[in-house]
């Protein structure tokens, strides 16, 4: 018999490994939220760090890389927004990347909630 190995199933819940709250097709990245903060981790293999930008304006996080091979002559490209699901501190956000992982920490404010509203659905 197997065992789950999904983020979501209970036993694993209760060894205190964080819970994934939504990935992408590709499975490229990954948001998990651990000790007051967010915490982004994205697959950016071949990169250098210096052709990574990162930046924050008005709750949403881009992600953009960009590399020439004049070689081949070839571009590769990259490009991601994510928008938090509570507010964050925006003054202590921080990232690093390393062996190919850019990892992207956001704290979030305490008791902040992204402002919103619920929308009626018909039918």
């Amino acid at each position: 018999m197997a065992l789950p190995t999904d983020t979501d199933s209970s036993w694993l819940s209760r060894t205190g490994t964080p819970s994934r709250l939504f990935g992408a097709g590709s499975d490229d990245y990954e948001l998990f939220e651990e000790d007051g903060e967010f915490v982004l981790s994205v697959e950016m293999p071949g990169f250098d760090s210096d052709e990574i930008e990162v930046g924050w304006h008005e709750g949403r996080l881009t992600i953009a890389a960009e590399q020439h091979d004049e070689r081949r002559d070839q571009s590769r490209t990259y490009r991601r927004s994510f928008r938090m699901p509570k507010e964050i501190d925006d003054e202590n956000i921080r990232a690093r990347y390393q062996n190919g992982m850019l990892d992207v920490h956001l704290p979030s404010v305490e008791e902040g909630t992204v402002k919103g509203k619920t929308i009626p659905i018909e039918g």
